[in-house]
C-alpha cells in the first residue's frame, strides 16, 4: 500500500535532481560556448583584416606567420572579452579556449605556402573557410561542433540541419532581439547536448562577396546573394555533448 507513494516521490526527488544537473550543466557550458563563439571570430576578423595583405601578388613572404595570427588574435579577444589568454586558470574551459586557438594556428600554417605564392592574387583565404577549417580540426580534437550555417549556405557542409533552419527563421523574425544568441538542451541522435547558436550580420566585407547586384559572380566565382549592410547572413552553430 505504501510502495506506490514512495516510488512517486523518489521519481520526482531523481527528476528535481536531474533538473537542477542540467540547468547547472546548461549555465556552464552556454558561457564556455559563448567564449568559443567569441574566440572564434576574432581569429576570423583577423584573417579579415589582413585580406589586402594575404592576396598582394607582388609580395612572397607576407609576414602573416601562425605566430603574428595568434598574436593579433589573443590581443583581439583581449579587447572583447577582458580575457588574457596567457593567464587561464587550468580549468576544463580554459583548455578548450586554447585548444580552439592552436586549430586557429594550425590552419594559417596549413595555407602558408598558399599565402607566401608569389604571382597570385586571390588565393582563396577566406574568413569563412578560415572559419570552416578551423571548427573541422577544433572538432576532431574535442567532438564539439563549432559550424557556420546559413540558408544562403555555398559549402554543402554548412547546410543547415532541422534544428538549426528552425533558429535560422526565429533570427529572421523583426520581433526577435537583434543579436541575441538562443541556446537549448536538446538531444541528438540519443545523446544530450548543449545547443547554442549566434546570429551573424553582414558587415561591409561581407558585400564583397555576397552583396549586390544579387546573382552576379564574386571573386570566388560564386553567386551574390544581394545581402545589404546588418542583414542577417547566418550564424555559427555550436554543439556540445554533455560532460
Amino acid at each position: 500500500m505504501f510502495l506506490k507513494p514512495f516510488r512517486v516521490v523518489g521519481a520526482c526527488v531523481m527528476l528535481g535532481s536531474l533538473l537542477a544537473t542540467s540547468t547547472s550543466w546548461a549555465v556552464d557550458d552556454t558561457e564556455t560556448a559563448d567564449l568559443l563563439i567569441k574566440l572564434l571570430k576574432a581569429g576570423r576578423s583577423v584573417v579579415s583584416q589582413n585580406q589586402a595583405l594575404i592576396n598582394d601578388a607582388s609580395k612572397g613572404d607576407k609576414g602573416f606567420t601562425p605566430a603574428v595570427m595568434v598574436a593579433k588574435t589573443m590581443q583581439t579577444y583581449k579587447a572583447k572579452t577582458n580575457i588574457d589568454l596567457t593567464r587561464l586558470p587550468n580549468t576544463h574551459q580554459s583548455r578548450l579556449l586554447l585548444e580552439l586557438l592552436e586549430a586557429e594556428k594550425q590552419v594559417i600554417e596549413d595555407f602558408q605556402p598558399v599565402i607566401n605564392k608569389e604571382g597570385i592574387g586571390f588565393k582563396g583565404v577566406l574568413p569563412a573557410v578560415f572559419a570552416r577549417l578551423v571548427g573541422a580540426k577544433f572538432y576532431k580534437q574535442t567532438g564539439i561542433q563549432m559550424k557556420l550555417t546559413s540558408s544562403d549556405y555555398r559549402f554543402p557542409g554548412n547546410k543547415p540541419d532541422a534544428f538549426e533552419r528552425q533558429v535560422l527563421k526565429l533570427f529572421a523574425d523583426p520581433r526577435y532581439p537583434k543579436g541575441k544568441d538562443y541556446t537549448k538542451v536538446t538531444m541528438l541522435g540519443s545523446k544530450p547536448v548543449l545547443r547554442v547558436m549566434s546570429p551573424e550580420y553582414a558587415g561591409a566585407s561581407c558585400l564583397k562577396c555576397h552583396g549586390t547586384p544579387k546573382g552576379d559572380r564574386d571573386i570566388t566565382g560564386g553567386r551574390k546573394e544581394g545581402w545589404k549592410e546588418g542583414d542577417l547572413g547566418g550564424a555559427i552553430s555550436v554543439v556540445l555533448p554533455a560532460k
